[in-house]
């Protein structure tokens, strides 16, 4: 029957490839296939088996893990509505202004204290590619390294905490482990924080050694420019522009390393810290919150329609033997675990090119994850090893989430296949970093 289970793995998987709504694909196409099964095999499959899925998909809405997921959306979103990313993009151009590939290092230090703050992957791009890559192509820089530094800076919110990626993973790894190997969010978040620092180091290192080699990709700003800047308070613009997000950060992920707060209540705390920094900034307002929390009500639905319609693929994947039938072919070819762990890491690499990451976590990470256990493999490094590679499915043509974000909001001037040429050095940047964090384990547990 196991064989049955993959038939159904591999037919949802092309659907979706198909374009199909991915949601309903993965509950009807399942559902569909149980009904199937329950006429062609009754011994194995029986109608009462559809008593489950109520209870499974209340245990699901339910979770006090999933909590999260909506109010750290609407932190994201809320900080992109209060103008804190304009002020610290400006401010740190004049920081590093005048260095060559001074603007690319100042967005990509942005990038990152954006996804310290929002761990929302659009928001962040849209808003550098709005407010950075017309400034950039007025100072000459080449369309390649200005799109490449903003698309990639972008998807830092994928890794760095507090990253709704990282709450899904934890939440899905938790639920589909057997023997009962839980990877609790906190810990994700924590063995995260080193890797994407180090991350934006290897961004900023590519930066210096590009534009140090080819000085007339990165212009520096002019220093009259820079000195007309700074005329006006300059201190007091540096410490807002700083102050505001370390503040928002502080109280989001100091709350959850220093035991005052789970991560679910970090969200709400998030949310509201958000709010209050958009009234600081005088840019709140009931249209802006009305926005705001459509937004996060349709993001929210997405993700939870998904993750139902996983629950059920999940439930007849199981209930046919899928689990037990992969694993019994993992360990019947003696397949060590260094082994099954790069043919999973290429998998989840190639499906990025076409199905987006939230697809990926909750079709492909329920399927491995009883085989890693059996193989009893540390489910927190592989957790944070799929993040990393997973952030490269915003990168990947022809689904790159990121690419269409930057594109709908650059000039016309800009191509696609300048986008696409752009993002190449990143990309492989991110392969060789999932690279060093397989091959150094321990970097996850430097916070611990």
């Amino acid at each position: 029957m196991g064989v049955y289970a993959i038939v159904l793995f591999v037919l949802v998987f092309i659907l979706i490839l198909r374009g199909y709504p991915v949601a309903f694909t993965l509950g009807g196409v399942s559902v569909l296939f149980c009904l199937l099964m329950c006429f062609l095999f009754p011994e194995v499959m029986r109608f009462a088996d559809f008593k489950l899925l109520p209870s499974r998909f209340m245990g699901t809405i339910n979770s006090y893990v999933l909590m999260a997921v909506p109010l750290f959306i609407f932190m994201g979103i809320m900080l992109e509505k209060s103008g804190l990313a304009e002020s610290l993009l400006e401010t740190m151009a004049i920081l590093f202004g005048k260095f060559h590939g001074g603007l690319a290092i100042s967005v990509i230090v942005v990038g990152a204290l954006l996804a310290a703050s929002t761990g929302i992957v659009g928001a962040t791009v849209v808003t550098m590619g709005l407010i950075s890559l017309p400034t950039m192509l007025k100072r000459g820089y080449k369309p390649e390294l200005a799109t490449g530094v903003i698309a990639s800076s972008g998807t830092l919110g994928q890794i760095i905490p507090p990253s709704v990626v990282l709450v899904l993973l934890a939440d899905t790894i938790s639920s589909s482990s057997r023997g009962g190997v839980q990877v609790d969010v906190g810990s994700m978040f924590q063995a995260a924080i080193l890797p994407g620092m180090l991350l934006v180091l290897a961004y900023i290192i590519y930066v210096i050694i590009i534009c140090k080699k080819h000085p007339e990709w990165g212009p520096p700003i002019p220093d009259d420019e820079i000195k007309e800047y700074k005329k006006d308070g300059f201190a007091g613009k540096l410490i807002k522009a700083f102050v505001l997000p370390l503040f928002l950060i502080i109280a989001v992920l100091g709350s959850i390393f220093a035991g005052v707060a789970s991560p679910t209540e970090a969200s709400a705390v998030g949310a509201l810290g958000a709010t209050l920094l958009t009234v600081i900034q005088r840019k709140f307002s009931f249209k802006i919150l009305n926005e705001v929390m459509q937004e996060t009500m349709k993001l929210t639905s997405m993700v939870f329609f998904i993750l139902l319609g996983a629950t059920t693929f999940t439930m007849v994947f199981r209930t046919l033997g899928g689990d037990d039938y992969l694993v019994s072919l993992i360990t019947e070819a003696n397949l060590s675990p260094t082994l099954f762990l790069a043919l999973v890491m290429l998998i989840l690499f190639v499906a990025g090119f076409f199905i987006d990451f939230i697809e990926i976590i909750f079709i492909i990470v329920p399927v491995v994850t009883p085989i890693f256990n059996v193989l009893e493999v540390d489910m927190l490094w592989v957790g944070v090893l799929m993040a990393v590679n997973l952030q490269t499915s915003f990168l990947t043509p022809p689904f790159g989430f990121s690419l269409f974000y930057l594109k709908g909001v650059a000039p016309d001037s800009i191509s696609t296949q300048q986008i696409y040429k752009g993002i190449i050095p990143f990309i492989v940047i991110q392969l060789l970093f999932l690279l060093t964090i397989i091959l150094f384990p321990n970097l996850l547990y430097v916070f611990k």
